[in-house]
């Protein structure tokens, strides 16, 4: 069982502590009742987004029993967003599409909550201002969560072996994205749409990590040798203590704290200053990460590639 769940995995390094030992383990058994059911992970995801949005929607009343309700519902979504990409890995039926589609989810629950909390501040009384806080928090948000995943992505390239069609560029996404017309293909132009201006926010708040990315690319076309997996690793994982606060399992914890106290706007306040913070620190370090290893790639011979 555990080298079962283990090939569920992203990657253990950068799986946080509730997901190994929670979401991980639950998923998994999601992931292969679905899987004997024939349920396919997009199934999953609709799912996974159904109950996030609803969950946003309990978060409305001034009621802790609902808010409660929706607590659950929250951490329901989220074990299913853990288990659609288990059962993908489970079944190898991983896709580029599978991927943005649950990008999309993910971004229309938080959406949905943020939404549904700002309602609620202003039905008790909070300044319309409330929805430019609204808008910033959200909009910090959307930031962190593309570092933080492109961080974890550009770890992943470098020490799991993983795939590089995990990783893509948005030069690839461009140049898949300009031979699919509209008129044929209208929903897989639409997808890339979305995840080519996804990747391209990503490489403009970390343009270091995506030339380094680039360079070892280039450098080493079949696989990154054991030397570079282990000086990147043993470099990139302390950095992860901090990328985990910006990921899901640290803002439903702040969230699901700022409900129990009745003051779920403050979520905005934390989302739009201390999260911000711990972004600018995550980004500082990635850059030195970066220009640590880009000599060293380029000073690589042709005999060591």
């Amino acid at each position: 069982m555990p080298a079962a769940i283990e090939g569920t995995y992203k990657g253990r390094d950068v799986e946080g502590f509730l997901d190994l030992y929670f979401y991980r383990r639950v998923g998994f058994v999601l992931a292969q009742f679905f899987a004997r059911l024939g349920i396919t992970p997009v199934g999953v995801t609709a799912l996974s987004g159904v109950c996030g949005i609803a969950a946003g929607h309990f978060y409305y009343y001034s009621d802790l029993r609902l808010n409660i309700l929706g607590m659950a519902l929250h951490v329901l979504s989220n074990t299913l967003d853990n288990a659609d990409g288990q059962l993908a890995r489970l079944t190898n039926q991983g896709s580029r599409n599978g991927r943005i589609i649950d990008s999309i989810s993910d971004h229309l629950v938080f959406v949905g909550i943020y939404l549904h909390l700002a309602l609620r501040c202003v039905a008790e009384g909070a300044s319309p201002a409330i929805w430019l806080l609204a808008l910033t928090a959200g909009l910090s948000h959307g930031v962190q969560g593309a570092v933080a995943d492109y961080f974890r992505n550009a770890y992943l390239f470098f020490v799991s072996g993983r795939s590089r069609s995990e990783f893509d560029s948005s030069a690839a996404l461009r140049s898949d994205y300009e031979q699919i017309s509209w008129q044929q293909n209208p929903w897989q132009k639409f997808l890339l749409r979305v995840y080519l201006n996804f990747t391209l926010g990503q490489e403009g708040f970390s343009p270091n990590l995506m030339r380094l990315c680039s360079a070892a690319g280039r450098a080493f076309p079949s696989v990154i040798p054991a030397w570079l997996q282990t000086r990147y690793r043993a470099a990139a994982k302390p950095v992860f203590a901090w990328i985990g606060l910006l990921m899901t399992n640290s803002r439903m914890l702040i969230l699901f704290a700022l409900l129990i106290l009745g003051r779920p706007g403050w979520y905005f306040v934390v989302e739009a200053t201390a999260l911000n913070l711990i972004l600018g620190y995550v980004l500082l370090r990635q850059r030195e990460l970066c220009q640590s290893f880009l000599p060293a790639i380029g000073e690589v011979s042709p005999n060591e590639r």
